[in-house]
């Protein structure tokens, strides 16, 4: 299906450790640089968001999810490679089941054909400017996961 006037869900995870986040690693090749954004993928007809989440996070990097809580719906309209995109995100609170995935700094995964990457970053690397996190209204969440 073309991504082309679509309007695409997707759930997404946000874990946090301390004062860092799990996220993955994004480039643009027509604006040349980097972003990032919280793991997770598309909704599919007929499934739950929260399903959605958890089978995305199994596929991806075979972690099982826990402590789950729903934050909100996020909408977002970008240009990405330079097509307009248009996205309604499910997010989601949660936490690794396994520890392991804790002490990992960085590891390697496949989004379909392409190779990608999920690190730990610190949330301060964000808020200063330095690294891109998107959507860029991303940030306001953080405060949603100090309070609950």
């Amino acid at each position: 299906m073309s991504k082309k006037n679509k309007i695409r869900v997707l759930a997404l995870g946000l874990i946090r450790d301390g004062d860092r986040l799990f996220i993955s690693q994004g480039y643009d090749s027509v604006k040349k640089e980097f972003f990032y954004r919280v793991m997770g993928g598309g909704v599919d007809f007929g499934e739950y968001s929260r399903d959605a989440l958890q089978r995305e996070f199994q596929e991806e990097i075979q972690a099982e999810l826990t402590n789950i809580k729903y934050l909100g719906c996020m909408e977002n309209i970008f240009i990405f490679n330079g097509e307009e995109r248009h996205e309604l995100i499910q997010l989601y609170k949660c936490d690794f089941a396994d520890r392991k995935f804790y002490q990992r700094k960085e590891l390697t995964f496949w989004e379909k054909e392409r190779k990608k990457t999920a690190l730990w970053i610190s949330i301060d690397r964000f808020k200063s400017g330095e690294l891109k996190i998107v959507p860029e209204n991303f940030l306001e969440y953080f405060s949603l996961m100090d309070n609950g």
